[in-house]
Protein backbone atom coordinates (compact mmCIF):
# COMPACT_ATOMS: atom_id res chain seq x y z
CA UNK A 1 0.00 0.00 0.00
CA UNK A 2 3.05 2.31 0.55
CA UNK A 3 4.37 2.40 -2.66
CA UNK A 4 0.88 3.29 -4.07
CA UNK A 5 0.99 6.64 -1.52
CA UNK A 6 4.15 7.18 -2.43
CA UNK A 7 3.82 7.17 -6.31
CA UNK A 8 0.65 9.37 -5.85
CA UNK A 9 2.71 11.84 -4.04
CA UNK A 10 5.61 11.39 -6.63
CA UNK A 11 2.78 12.42 -9.20
CA UNK A 12 1.56 15.28 -7.41
CA UNK A 13 4.99 16.64 -7.02
CA UNK A 14 5.11 16.50 -10.85
CA UNK A 15 2.22 17.72 -11.22
CA UNK A 16 2.84 20.54 -9.76
CA UNK A 17 6.26 21.06 -11.43
CA UNK A 18 4.45 20.43 -14.68
CA UNK A 19 1.75 22.86 -13.56
CA UNK A 20 4.27 26.17 -13.05
CA UNK A 21 5.82 25.43 -16.51
CA UNK A 22 2.25 25.27 -17.77
CA UNK A 23 1.41 28.69 -16.10
CA UNK A 24 4.87 30.58 -17.52
CA UNK A 25 4.31 29.23 -20.92
CA UNK A 26 0.79 30.78 -20.82
CA UNK A 27 1.84 33.80 -19.24
CA UNK A 28 4.76 34.17 -21.91
CA UNK A 29 2.24 33.04 -25.13
CA UNK A 30 4.33 30.63 -26.09
CA UNK A 31 1.78 28.06 -28.17
CA UNK A 32 -1.80 29.43 -27.02
CA UNK A 33 -3.49 27.27 -28.92
CA UNK A 34 -2.08 24.25 -26.63
CA UNK A 35 -3.89 24.79 -23.27
CA UNK A 36 -4.37 21.52 -21.43
CA UNK A 37 -6.62 22.67 -19.07
CA UNK A 38 -9.23 24.01 -21.63
CA UNK A 39 -8.77 21.13 -23.46
CA UNK A 40 -9.56 19.22 -20.36
CA UNK A 41 -12.10 21.97 -19.27
CA UNK A 42 -14.60 21.54 -22.61
CA UNK A 43 -14.31 17.70 -22.62
CA UNK A 44 -15.79 17.65 -18.93
CA UNK A 45 -18.22 20.02 -20.10
CA UNK A 46 -19.23 18.41 -23.05
CA UNK A 47 -19.13 15.20 -22.14
CA UNK A 48 -20.34 15.10 -18.30
CA UNK A 49 -22.01 18.62 -18.21
CA UNK A 50 -19.58 19.79 -15.92
CA UNK A 51 -19.39 23.19 -15.43
CA UNK A 52 -17.07 25.04 -17.97
CA UNK A 53 -14.76 26.67 -15.54
CA UNK A 54 -10.98 26.24 -15.45
CA UNK A 55 -11.09 25.13 -12.03
CA UNK A 56 -12.70 22.06 -13.37
CA UNK A 57 -10.29 21.57 -16.25
CA UNK A 58 -7.30 22.13 -13.15
CA UNK A 59 -8.85 19.60 -10.68
CA UNK A 60 -9.00 16.79 -13.53
CA UNK A 61 -5.29 17.70 -14.04
CA UNK A 62 -4.07 16.73 -10.55
CA UNK A 63 -6.10 13.90 -10.84
CA UNK A 64 -4.98 12.53 -13.72
CA UNK A 65 -1.28 13.54 -13.16
CA UNK A 66 -1.31 12.66 -9.45
CA UNK A 67 -4.36 9.84 -8.72
CA UNK A 68 -4.49 7.59 -12.29
CA UNK A 69 -1.27 8.19 -13.46
CA UNK A 70 0.42 7.75 -9.89
CA UNK A 71 -1.71 4.65 -9.11
CA UNK A 72 -0.46 3.15 -12.72
CA UNK A 73 3.09 4.07 -12.08
CA UNK A 74 2.90 1.38 -8.99
CA UNK A 75 1.27 -0.78 -10.57
CA UNK A 76 3.40 -0.94 -13.97
CA UNK A 77 6.70 0.00 -12.27
CA UNK A 78 8.24 -3.54 -12.11
CA UNK A 79 7.34 -4.07 -15.35
CA UNK A 80 8.79 -0.74 -17.23
CA UNK A 81 11.92 -0.50 -18.58
CA UNK A 82 14.82 0.18 -16.44
CA UNK A 83 16.98 -0.74 -13.22
CA UNK A 84 15.56 2.98 -11.00
CA UNK A 85 12.97 4.67 -10.51
CA UNK A 86 14.00 7.47 -13.43
CA UNK A 87 14.31 5.38 -16.24
CA UNK A 88 10.93 3.83 -15.17
CA UNK A 89 9.20 7.33 -14.48
CA UNK A 90 10.75 8.78 -18.07
CA UNK A 91 9.54 5.30 -20.27
CA UNK A 92 6.14 5.45 -18.45
CA UNK A 93 5.37 9.08 -19.27
CA UNK A 94 6.25 8.18 -22.95
CA UNK A 95 3.33 6.25 -22.68
CA UNK A 96 1.14 8.31 -20.79
CA UNK A 97 2.02 11.03 -23.71
CA UNK A 98 1.29 7.92 -26.22
CA UNK A 99 -1.87 8.17 -24.61
CA UNK A 100 -2.59 11.11 -25.05
CA UNK A 101 -2.07 11.51 -28.73
CA UNK A 102 -4.10 9.12 -29.66
CA UNK A 103 -6.75 8.88 -27.18
CA UNK A 104 -7.21 12.26 -25.72
CA UNK A 105 -6.49 14.72 -28.29
CA UNK A 106 -8.90 12.97 -31.08
CA UNK A 107 -11.72 13.02 -28.19
CA UNK A 108 -10.84 16.97 -27.76
CA UNK A 109 -11.60 17.26 -31.05
CA UNK A 110 -7.70 18.12 -32.12
CA UNK A 111 -6.91 14.73 -34.36
CA UNK A 112 -4.25 12.25 -34.05
CA UNK A 113 -1.33 13.51 -32.25
CA UNK A 114 -2.64 17.33 -31.63
CA UNK A 115 -1.78 17.50 -35.80
CA UNK A 116 -5.44 19.55 -35.57
CA UNK A 117 -3.05 22.38 -33.12
CA UNK A 118 -0.46 21.79 -35.35
CA UNK A 119 2.52 19.96 -36.02
CA UNK A 120 4.50 21.30 -32.76
CA UNK A 121 2.27 20.18 -30.26
CA UNK A 122 3.14 16.47 -30.33
CA UNK A 123 6.77 17.47 -29.95
CA UNK A 124 5.83 20.14 -26.96
CA UNK A 125 3.85 18.11 -25.31
CA UNK A 126 6.28 15.54 -25.80
CA UNK A 127 8.78 17.64 -23.80
CA UNK A 128 6.49 18.59 -21.17
CA UNK A 129 5.92 14.80 -20.64
CA UNK A 130 9.30 14.07 -20.16
CA UNK A 131 9.70 17.27 -17.81
CA UNK A 132 6.83 15.31 -15.67
CA UNK A 133 8.44 12.22 -15.91
CA UNK A 134 11.93 13.44 -14.87
CA UNK A 135 10.00 14.50 -11.90
CA UNK A 136 8.21 11.68 -10.96
CA UNK A 137 11.36 9.80 -11.12
CA UNK A 138 13.20 11.46 -8.89
CA UNK A 139 10.31 12.61 -6.24
CA UNK A 140 9.25 8.99 -6.19
CA UNK A 141 13.19 7.62 -5.79
CA UNK A 142 13.29 10.65 -2.71
CA UNK A 143 10.22 9.19 -1.23
CA UNK A 144 11.20 5.86 -0.90
CA UNK A 145 14.55 7.27 0.57
CA UNK A 146 17.08 6.48 -2.16
CA UNK A 147 19.74 8.46 -2.71
CA UNK A 148 20.02 7.54 -6.55
CA UNK A 149 24.01 6.81 -6.70
CA UNK A 150 23.08 3.22 -5.91
CA UNK A 151 21.92 3.06 -9.67
CA UNK A 152 25.04 5.00 -11.13
CA UNK A 153 23.07 8.43 -10.66
CA UNK A 154 24.88 11.20 -8.39
CA UNK A 155 24.40 14.68 -7.66
CA UNK A 156 27.64 15.69 -8.32
CA UNK A 157 29.33 16.87 -12.01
Amino acid sequence: MGSYIKAIGAGFIATVILSIIMVLKSMMGVMPQMNAIAMLTQMAHGMAGMPASPAVGWVLHFVIGSLIWGVLFALLYAKLPGASALPKALSFSVLAWLLMMVVVMPIAGQGLFGLGIGVMASVATLVLHLIWGLALGVSYRMLNGQSGTEHGYSSRA
